[in-house]
């Protein structure tokens, strides 16, 4: 993740240049390209405040609430920054029966944050994933794009502190 990412608390619109200049050269005019805006505006920003919701909707001539209905609808992007590592617990059928609430309950601990939140730090999110197919490992977890596996709270608890280290 960038220093840019982590680093951004406040957005301005005067700050959307990249993003429009992203638009004007590859999306302008572009039937449904929306999603891939959005995907791009997180990466360079983090987050999806309802500012740079407007200014998207704005380039793309789309009303806001098309906007707004896409970025609340996918889990994947979000209004509120976000941690520099994002952690998503497993809850499917197989991780819930074999501990996932057990890891839910050792990271809100942990993290002091509940499911849905960003330390203070910023240094983590911490999300639910309803099925991140990894059944056979089960309780798994991720942590931004690697899946850990047969996941304990002393498993956890070193996971973090690696992390810390780094």
């Amino acid at each position: 993740m960038s220093e840019r990412h982590t680093a951004v608390c406040e957005l301005k619109q005067t700050d959307f240049h990249e993003i429009g200049n992203l638009i004007d050269l590859y999306f302008k005019g572009k039937q449904g390209c929306l999603i891939q805006v959005l995907h791009t505006a997180q990466g360079l920003y983090g987050y999806l405040p309802l500012e740079l919701q407007q200014y998207i909707a704005d380039k793309l001539e789309m009303p806001l609430s098309e906007v707004s209905g896409v970025v609340t609808f996918y889990s994947f992007f979000s209004v509120h920054p976000r941690g520099e590592h994002t952690i998503r617990v497993c809850l499917g059928t197989a991780c819930y029966v074999r501990g996932g609430k057990k890891i839910i309950d050792h990271l809100i601990q942990k993290l002091g944050v509940q499911v849905g939140g960003t330390t203070a730090d910023r240094k983590y999110t911490f999300e639910i994933a309803r099925c991140i197919g990894a059944c056979g490992l089960a309780p798994a977890l991720m942590i931004d794009d690697v899946v850990y596996r047969q996941m304990s709270p002393s498993k956890i608890d070193a996971l973090l502190a690696n992390l810390n280290k780094g």
